[in-house]
Formats: structure tokens, sequence, C-alpha cells
């Protein structure tokens, strides 16, 4: 009898696309870069920081569409500008960080729809920005941002214990003599740089989401920063690489279902660190 030619499932023929290994490989570089940066702004409590740097970026956007120069270059330049902004207005004028972030974010936002509005013609490729595409990473894209995962893991290590003591207590770090304003503006740059090279991937509006969701689902169960970054590495992963499947298996953008299962999965796990507490008492 003649053999029945095997033949994969339709979803993981998408293996053989450059574009989907593409993907698989930009999810796993963001995975590890979020868990990083997503740690430290959390345990700093500076998660609106993401998205006042974030919307702040949508001035660059447009400034470089109006200028004709590389839209995510002006980002980027935003992004780091605004990011050392919200630390200069809080620590040189004793400004509330919440109270700077707000500053910048509305001024970042609306920078952005002003020159977007007075830009002739369509503004191509907005919608990539706003709402992200992995499908679409290049393999310049992936360069770049392991690159910068190989410097962001190197700083992490090289002054670890630095990065912890001013996350939990700048000013008690401070007092002890370490090099708290270094620390802090490097990782500031790191975390401007780090939403610049993610926006192409998860868009303005949804990646808050990317440096929240895992660490807040991994703080349920770890009480130390190694095994918080580690979890929330595992955990984005994880809902990454499920969330680019069903994004690709039901034809939607995939960064909204990559978010939809990461809320899920917190979900979930706080339901069941409740239930266990529950059954101890």
């Amino acid at each position: 009898m003649p053999r029945v030619p095997h033949t994969l499932p339709p979803m993981l023929q998408l293996l053989d696309y450059t574009f989907f290994q593409y993907a698989l490989a930009g999810v796993a570089l963001l995975s590890i870069c979020a868990a990083i940066i997503g740690t430290y702004i959390v345990t700093r409590r500076l998660v609106a920081i993401s998205g006042g740097v974030t919307h702040a970026c949508f001035g660059g956007l447009g400034l470089g569409y109006f200028l004709g120069i590389s839209p995510v270059l002006m980002a980027a330049v935003f992004a780091i500008a605004s990011s050392l902004a919200v630390e200069g207005l809080s620590q040189r004028f004793r400004l509330r960080e919440d109270s700077s972030i707000a500053v910048i974010w509305a001024l970042g936002m609306a920078i952005g729809v002003f020159f977007v509005f007075i830009t002739p013609g369509y503004v191509p490729e907005l919608n990539t920005f706003l709402f992200g595409n992995l499908l679409t990473i290049s393999e310049i894209d992936l360069l770049c941002f392991a690159g910068f995962a190989i410097l962001l893991i190197a700083f992490t290590a090289r002054y670890y214990k630095l990065i912890i003591a001013c996350s939990f207590d700048r000013d008690f770090a401070r007092v002890c003599g370490l090099p708290v304003r270094f620390i802090t503006y490097t990782m500031t740059v790191l975390v401007a740089v780090c939403i610049v090279l993610t926006i192409r991937m998860v868009g303005v509006m949804l990646l808050m989401s990317m440096f929240s969701l895992p660490i807040m689902t991994a703080e349920i169960f770890c009480r130390r920063y190694s095994s918080t970054m580690l979890t929330a590495m595992g955990v984005s992963l994880a809902t990454s690489l499920g969330g680019l499947l069903i994004g690709a298996a039901i034809d939607v953008p995939c960064s909204a279902t990559i978010v939809l299962l990461m809320t899920a999965v917190f979900i979930i796990a706080k339901v069941a660190d409740a239930f266990i507490l529950r059954s101890h008492d």
C-alpha cells in the first residue's frame, strides 16, 4: 500500500515561514527584556513611567513623519529625553514622579497628534506603532533587539546588587554612599530604549501590560527579586508564544491575544493563590 505523506497541522506549518521564525525569536527576546525591565519598574512602583514614556514616543513618531526622517529614531530621542525629564523633574524640582509622568504623557501625545495632523497625506504604518504587529519583525529588528538584550543582561549582571538597593530604597542607598544617580539614570535610559524597540512588536497601546502582568503574576508566588524576574520571564515567554500562535491561527492581532492570555494567567494565579490561602486557614 502507498504511504500517506505526513503533513503537519496548519498551526505548526507556520514554523516553515521565515516571518514566523522571526516572530518567535522576537517574542523570546521581548520576554527576557520585559521581565528584567518590568521587575525593576514594578519594584520601584514606576509602572506608570512605561505608559508615560510610551505615549511620549508618539510625539517622536509624529515629528519624524513630519520631518521625513526615521520615526523610530525620533521616537528613541523622545523616549530617552522624556524618561530623563521625569527623573530630573522629580529629583531637582521635587515634583512627584506620577505628576511628572502625567506632564510628559500629555505633552508627548499632544506633539504627536499635532505633527501627524499637519503632515501632508496619509501617515504610513501608524497602526503598526499604535497596535504593533509581531509578524512584521525584520532581521534588522531582531539584531537591534538582540544587541540591546546583551547590553541589558550585562549591565544587570554587573550591577545586580546596586540595582536591587536602588529599587527598594534609594534614600538608604544614597546614605550608604552607593552610586544611586548612575544606576537610576542608566536604568531609566535602558527602560526608554526597551520601550522604543518594543513598540514595533506590541504597539503603544499594549506595551504597559508586557512590563507589568508577568511580574504581577510572578510576585504572587515569589518573594525574592531574582526569582520574581526569572519566573516573570517564564510567564512572559509562555503567554507570548501562546498568544502568538492563537493570534496567527484565528487571524487577529497577536499583541491583543498575548495581553489577553497574560491577563487570564494572572487572574487564574490570583484565584489559585486565594484558594490555597483559604485552604490553610
